[in-house]
């Protein structure tokens, strides 16, 4: 790993513990008492770190690594260097990151940039807004009226927090962000400069584009994650919903009157346009683009840079402009690559586009 400027470690830890806590055996006549300092790339790791393999792409660096231990999928455990001990896992990418959450327990979401509790001086906090115990408010910040936000919360520099606003216990509203008519729960990360709650892009299109009135709210709920400056429009008759546990990306758009299941994975720059609905576990590659009051089925998966123009049936797997079964986009693009190589001894046009 890179010099731990910004996160240092919570203290060190032994391979035996390591083990016992992603539930990997300890080998016979292994040391568990080494001591593990921090994680690093199997390439540059030293006799203090711990390293994992999982991406077969890296399977080689394997074979030269000076870790203290590696957390490998069995298929890959014979190549681990006799000087390194072997911590065999089904799902290695998954122990590493339980481990790392111990080891830097700061990294997980965004804190005081002060490092204090309490409200900071230098904070605005409106009189009639209610907190629980242990809420951090940093300088900068501004709680409107109403407010009602819960133990364990941080509300970072110059964050924004409407009137009216509940917020949830042990979140994290990042630096910079503002949420207006929101309704928030527990354990939701929110990264600086997302915008939550702001006007639906509602409009009665004429010749003077007559203004909507947006007068919905956001709801999100537990253990979700929005990325730094991602935008979440408020409803315009009824609620944008945020289902729990789902994990939003930086720069995304969601409009208004969107309803996103649980446990879904946004990736950045995806579009999603008023009143569509993501049923639950449902995955949108980079640079999704989404119809309005499209409905997306659980569990399907589309591909990056894809444009969905209609509904979309459950546990399906699609790609393509405009997208469809990806097998079928495969073909497509296969057969025009075919064709195009074909037409090309023929074809006198230069590659750079001119005739």
């Amino acid at each position: 790993m890179s010099e731990a400027v910004f996160f240092h470690p919570a203290r060190v830890f032994s391979v035996a513990e390591i083990a016992a806590m992603v539930g990997a055996p300890l080998p016979e006549g292994a040391d568990g008492s080494r001591e593990i300092h921090s994680v690093a790339a199997l390439d540059r790791a030293g006799p203090r770190d711990l390293v994992f393999l999982e991406n077969p792409r890296y399977a080689d660096d394997l074979d030269g690594t000076a870790a203290a231990a590696c957390l490998v999928a069995p298929k890959y455990a014979a190549r681990v260097p006799a000087g390194t001990i072997a911590l065999v896992t089904a799902k290695p990418y998954h122990a590493v990151a339980a481990f790392l959450a111990a080891l830097f327990p700061e990294a997980m979401k965004p804190g005081s940039l002060f490092g204090s509790d309490g409200v900071a001086p230098g904070s605005t906090v409106h009189p009639s807004a209610r907190f629980e115990q242990g809420v951090t408010v940093d300088p900068g910040a501004v709680v409107g009226p109403g407010a009602e936000v819960g133990s364990g919360t941080v509300i970072c520099a110059n964050a924004v927090i409407g009137p009216g606003v509940k917020i949830g216990r042990n979140c994290s509203i990042g630096p910079s962000a503002s949420v207006m008519h929101t309704l928030i729960g527990n354990n939701v990360i929110i990264h600086g400069g997302a915008r939550i709650g702001q006007d639906g892009f509602g409009f009665a299109m004429g010749p003077q584009h007559l203004k909507v009135p947006q007068v919905g709210r956001v709801v999100i709920q537990d253990n979700v994650e929005i990325g730094a400056n991602t935008s979440i429009d408020r409803g315009a008759n009824r609620d944008t919903i945020i289902g729990e546990g789902t994990k939003i990306d930086n720069l995304v758009q969601i409009g208004h009157n969107v309803v996103i299941g649980r446990h879904c994975v946004i990736v950045a720059q995806v579009g999603i346009s008023g009143s569509t609905t993501l049923e639950d576990y449902v995955v949108l590659g980079g640079q999704v683009g989404v119809v309005g009051h499209a409905r997306i089925g659980t569990g399907a998966q589309i591909a990056g840079a894809s444009n969905i123009a209609g509904d979309v049936p459950a546990g399906v797997r699609y790609g393509g402009t405009p997208a469809k079964p990806i097998r079928q986009w495969f073909r497509e693009v296969s057969i025009l690559a075919s064709l195009a190589k074909k037409g090309g001894a023929g074809d006198k046009s230069r590659d750079d586009g001119t005739a």
